[in-house]
């Protein structure tokens, strides 16, 4: 599969990878197993996704098999709202780790830049946006903290990629959304200027955000006429 070397490490990051978002428990395991055996080498977790668990249950049975081995594999999670305080960011990046049955995360992310009031995960896992009482309850963490935090898990080995004045460890990648409806280009040039790899999410536009009652009144790029040019023009489907 063809990759882009990450600036500070020289790791090689697979350019097409597999989202988890939205892929139900029950199915989670067979579904990241199957997409190994697919040739899928890049699978893209969080926190939030609440499967984590099944996710790790399907890379489980493909290492076990043969079919991988770890180093094939790169593993991107990311850090939920109401962990960035610097207390709580190792102690829930190894519950992650748990989770997924493995010793590292390739790539972590801090999920948003939105801090919230720490939920412990014996309360509520994954927390999710609102509190009990169904409210955003916002939390007064700066960022500096957290990516602190967020090195110290480098210096242990638990996460091997990686703001730019006060970083020890510099970004490394930097996940948008990211399509032909959302060019985005003053960010993404920010970002070959520092020399920060993309990861688009929702590459496919109003596709990821039809069951979520989203999305509805924009036409289908996959149907697109422009879209539908530009694939005929290369011999691809759209």
């Amino acid at each position: 599969m063809a990759t882009i070397t990450l600036k500070r490490t020289e790791q090689k990051m697979p350019l097409v990878g597999f989202g988890l978002w939205k892929v139900n428990k029950e199915t989670c395991a067979d579904t990241v197993y199957n997409a190994i055996k697919a040739g899928y080498c890049l699978f893209d977790a969080a926190a939030d996704y609440g499967n984590e668990k099944q996710a790790g249950e399907g890379l489980r049975r493909a290492l076990q098999e043969g079919i991988v081995k770890r180093e094939d594999i790169f593993i991107t999670s990311k850090l939920w709202n109401t962990f960035h305080a610097q207390e709580h960011v190792k102690k829930v990046t190894r519950m992650q780790l748990e989770h997924w049955g493995i010793d590292y995360f390739d790539l972590f992310l801090i999920h948003f830049p939105i801090s919230l009031k720490y939920v412990d995960p014996n309360h509520r896992y994954p927390a999710e946006w609102m509190g009990d009482d169904g409210k955003v309850h916002l939390e007064k963490v700066p960022m500096h903290e957290t990516w602190k935090a967020m090195e110290e898990l480098v210096d242990d080995g638990l996460r091997q990629e990686h703001w730019i004045e006060y970083a020890k460890y510099e970004p490394q990648v930097l996940q948008i959304e990211l399509h032909p409806y959302l060019t985005q280009e003053p960010l993404v040039d920010l970002c070959k200027r520092w020399g920060i790899a993309v990861t688009a999410y929702s590459s496919f536009g109003p596709q990821s955000y039809l069951e979520l009652g989203m999305g509805k009144t924009a036409p289908s790029l996959l149907d697109h006429s422009i879209i539908g040019a530009i694939a005929s023009a290369h011999g691809k489907s759209t």
